[in-house]
């Protein structure tokens, strides 16, 4: 049973996560902040790793960008939860496909390991992320030939919904996109949770 917590800013929804994963005192989590790399700043990334550490989760940090997919697999598979942070979302695709992670993880997930996605991580899960190229420049992923996605649930998440400074463009993709794909905003304060086929969106705006 698929078990996703997908955020905008996991920090801003974490006191929501135990109960919903059950306890996290000394879990162990894959943490990948590789849709950080090519970006200048990247304090939100410490931000969701404090966030875990207050919660008790144990982080062992993965850049799949830099690693072999043995040892990908290898780590993925001994912890507890996977992580993605945000950041840009089209490098952390060319880089999910070139290692073979994405693979690795759909796998993990249809198996039931907990799942936690912040911006970039949680719209990964889509079939495709071209909704998102207003909001992150995909000349960051010069490789990247092929949009499509893990396609592990059946709505676009689009994170920010209302938040600075990504709020107009948010407002932009909403206008370009409405009715034509299942977009799912939400804000930095709100997460959407998957359990099997349940879906159901916690916080406030």
């Amino acid at each position: 049973m698929k078990k996703l917590f997908l955020t905008s800013s996991f920090i801003d929804v974490s006191e929501y996560f135990e109960s919903f994963v059950g306890s996290t005192k000394g879990k162990t989590i894959t943490f990948i902040p590789t849709a950080s790399v090519k970006e200048e700043y990247t304090g939100y990334v410490d931000n969701d790793r404090k966030a875990f550490e207050k919660l008790g989760v144990i982080i062992d940090e993965l850049d799949i960008s830099n690693t072999s997919k043995s040892k990908i697999e290898e780590t993925i598979k001994k912890n507890e939860f996977i992580y993605i942070s945000g950041g840009n979302t089209f490098y952390l695709l060319q880089e999910l496909k070139a290692s073979g992670s994405d693979e690795i993880i759909r796998n993990e997930i249809k198996k039931g390991k907990p799942y936690i996605g912040a911006s970039a991580g949680s719209i990964i899960l889509s079939k495709s992320i071209l909704f998102v190229e207003k909001m992150d420049d995909k000349s960051k992923a010069e490789k990247l030939v092929n949009y499509d996605a893990l396609n592990l649930v059946d709505f676009y998440t689009l994170p920010h919904h209302t938040n600075k400074p990504f709020k107009h463009i948010v407002e932009e993709i909403i206008t370009d996109y409405n009715n034509k794909i299942n977009l799912l905003p939400i804000s930095n304060t709100e997460a959407i949770l998957v359990s099997g086929v349940t879906m159901e969106i916690i916080g406030t705006k």
